[in-house]
């Protein structure tokens, strides 16, 4: 039901109102929980009150002290026979309305003028034989501009009134166990409370929140578990002969890992599965295997990358390792080469591809695309990757990521996914020196620069921002650029995300080929920048960055045999926080002690994305507060489908309500219900 069916409720509150709610149903209101509580319960005497309590006073109104500027607050004497107190208005309107010998109530934050106990800007005042008027306790809901307290509290009011009788979607033991009251019993407590809520209340509603998205995503991966897939069947030559151009033997996990991918590409369902790796953990090596796999099984592979750098460097490594021809395509193929490769796909000459986003366009046809690999797959919608997978009538999906995925994050944005996760790195990978220094000292990190330039080493230089914000005064990569280039003349190339792509791809091509040997660059090389040479990373303003992030850009060097370092400059006084996330990095280099970190301290906002705190998408949990509640859903929600897998018991029919009041009924349609 929209909100604006309410009473009251025209259309410029029901816009204030779905701004403030995230949604424009009744339910969106209702899930509107408040933030904190003011107890009005307090009611002491004028005499016996004290400056900075809320209280609410029973007193007659004496007499009116109207200002002699506009500028002066208006102010009204009242009395309640112990002593005088002074209500303070800079809205004239309100003290009007007070007639003198009137008895009223008023609540509000008490505060003192000279001797005299005051009451600024009233919250509430009401006539003396009104008392209901006034909250005992009043909740406070996050608001947006524009829109009053009164407003949003009369639209629940309403909303309340016309929650209707629900049927229990949790068992009757699990209630019991945890104390929690039913579904309207705890909106009522939060809304409309007579004491302070009990926690019960909230934990409640969060756990059917957690519930319904943890039985949504479980649904999910049963679906495409049960879409029909065939069996990759392949003798492993092509895997060995890959092994040796390698010349290197899989590690323990990687073995793990691709044993678990290979046991779904041997089953009959198509295979879903998330590949989660640290920096340089050889996410790739296991990829090229499992393609190799369904090209010995006579199908096809691709691998779609987001962008172009980092599709030609996955272009450049499969086409070492692998026995076989691997084709490339992305935008910037034009004429002949993108006919011949669309012509190879279509035949089935072609076996490999790698690419961006072009390997699923419309005009873009497979003949037997078994596998598709998809890197860095948070970069990707949810629909980009099914049109990749769907390029295929039985194509098994396998995503990765080198951002490591904290467990958290893994039961919330992953939960579709089986999961392999490679916990060690190659032989080769060199340990990273990290060490954190004052900006201060930038001068001296200048001429250890030039130390390492003159020894060869290839050095990145990070920096937050392209250009200058004289607001945060944050060194911007132009900047920078201009200050390196001064001093190290045409060693020093630039790039950044605003940038025309060509140039930028030029500038990075230009970095690897070592043309120049000091790059200055936004966040642009924190993926698909593989330099081995490049031994130094130095991060600008490191405290402006998420833990995750500044670790894969420290996964940018130690890729070659040289010993690497990673300096992080920090502005001086940095705040606890700061300082314990900085500190952390140094001291470690397991990506998912980080990112684990990293999710606690900042939140998971989009942490895989763009933004980098904060908790999208929940209205009631809370992911890190409320860890022990999704592992529990997590449980809850396998052992409910195992044993009810189409929600036609009493309990399941209550469940599928639960999905449509959290907007998760699209899991509804892949039963053909709802």
């Amino acid at each position: 039901m929209p909100q604006g069916t309410l009473r009251g409720v025209g259309p410029a509150v029901a816009a204030l109102l779905a701004r403030a709610t995230g949604g424009t149903r009744v339910l969106d209101l209702l899930f509107h929980v408040p933030e904190s509580f003011v107890d009005r319960r307090h009611r002491p005497t004028i005499k016996g009150a004290l400056p900075g309590q809320v209280a609410t006073l029973e007193v007659e109104v004496v007499r009116h002290e109207k200002p002699a500027t506009t500028r002066q607050p208006w102010r009204v004497i009242v009395t309640d026979g112990t002593a005088f107190a002074e209500l303070v208005f800079f809205k004239p309107a309100r003290a009007q309305a007070l007639v003198a010998g009137s008895r009223i109530i008023v609540s509000g934050k008490l505060d003192s003028f000279g001797d005299r106990l005051t009451i600024p800007h009233p919250d509430h005042i009401a006539p003396a034989d009104r008392p209901e008027m006034i909250p005992a306790l009043e909740p406070v809901w996050p608001l947006t501009a524009g829109l009053f307290p009164s407003q949003l509290r009369g639209a629940l009011t309403q909303a309340l009134s016309q929650i209707p009788a629900l049927p229990e979607w949790h068992e009757p033991t699990l209630l019991k166990r945890e104390r929690w009251p039913g579904f309207a019993e705890a909106l009522y407590a939060l809304h409309a409370p007579r004491e302070h809520p009990p926690p019960e209340a909230r934990i409640r509603l969060a756990y059917d929140e957690l519930l319904a998205h943890q039985i949504a995503m479980s649904w999910m991966r049963n679906r495409e578990r049960s879409r029909p897939g065939r069996a990759l069947v392949g003798e492993g030559k092509l895997r060995e002969a890959a092994l040796v151009r390698f010349g290197h033997a899989l590690t323990a996990s990687q073995t793990l890992a691709l044993a678990e991918i290979d046991a779904d590409l041997g089953a009959p369902a198509r295979m879903l599965r998330l590949l989660q790796g640290d920096v340089g953990s050889g996410k790739t090596l296991v990829a090229t295997m499992a393609m190799l796999r369904a090209v010995e099984a006579g199908a096809q592979a691709a691998m779609m990358a987001p962008t172009e750098t980092l599709a030609r460097q996955h272009h450049r490594t499969l086409t070492e390792i692998c026995p076989v021809p691997v084709a490339l395509l992305t935008g910037s193929i034009k004429g002949v080469a993108r006919r011949n490769t669309l012509l190879g796909l279509q035949s089935g000459r072609i076996s490999v591809v790698v690419g961006t986003h072009a390997l699923f366009q419309e005009g873009v046809a497979y003949k037997d695309l078994a596998l598709a690999v998809i890197d860095e797959q948070h970069r990707f919608g949810v629909d980009q990757r099914l049109s990749l997978g769907d390029k295929g009538d039985t194509t098994d999906v396998l995503v990765m990521t080198a951002t490591p995925i904290p467990r958290t994050l893994l039961l919330t944005h992953w939960g579709e996914m089986a999961v392999s996760r490679l916990s060690e790195k190659p032989a080769g990978r060199q340990k990273i020196k990290t060490s954190l220094h004052s900006l201060t000292t930038i001068d001296d990190i200048v001429d250890g620069i030039a130390r390492a330039l003159d020894r060869g080493d290839q050095v990145f230089w990070v920096c937050p921002m392209v250009t200058e914000n004289e607001l945060l005064d944050i060194a911007a990569a132009q900047a920078r650029h201009g200050n390196l280039q001064r001093r190290f003349g045409d060693k020093v190339g630039l790039a950044h995300g605003q940038m025309d792509s060509d140039v930028r791809e030029r500038a990075l091509a230009a970095f690897a080929a070592g043309r120049t040997r000091l790059l200055v660059a936004t966040t642009v090389v924190e993926v698909g920048v593989d330099v081995p040479a490049a031994s130094v990373m130095v991060v600008e303003h490191a405290e402006r960055f998420g833990l995750a992030q500044l670790h894969q850009l420290r996964g940018r060097v130690g890729r070659g045999a040289a010993a690497s370092y990673c300096l992080l400059l920090h502005e001086e006084g940095l705040t606890e926080t700061a300082r314990r996330r900085l500190v952390l990095l140094r001291d470690t280099d397991d990506g998912f002690v980080i990112a684990d970190e990293d999710f606690r301290i900042r939140g998971g906002g989009d942490l895989l994305g763009k933004r980098q705190s904060g908790q999208p998408g929940w209205r009631l949990a809370d992911p890190v507060e409320h860890e022990g509640l999704l592992r529990m859903a997590n449980r809850d929600a396998a052992l409910l489908l195992e044993r009810d897998p189409k929600l036609t018991s009493e309990r399941g029919m209550a469940i599928r309500l639960l999905l449509r009041l959290f907007e998760r009924g699209a899991a509804l349609r892949t039963l053909g219900a709802g």
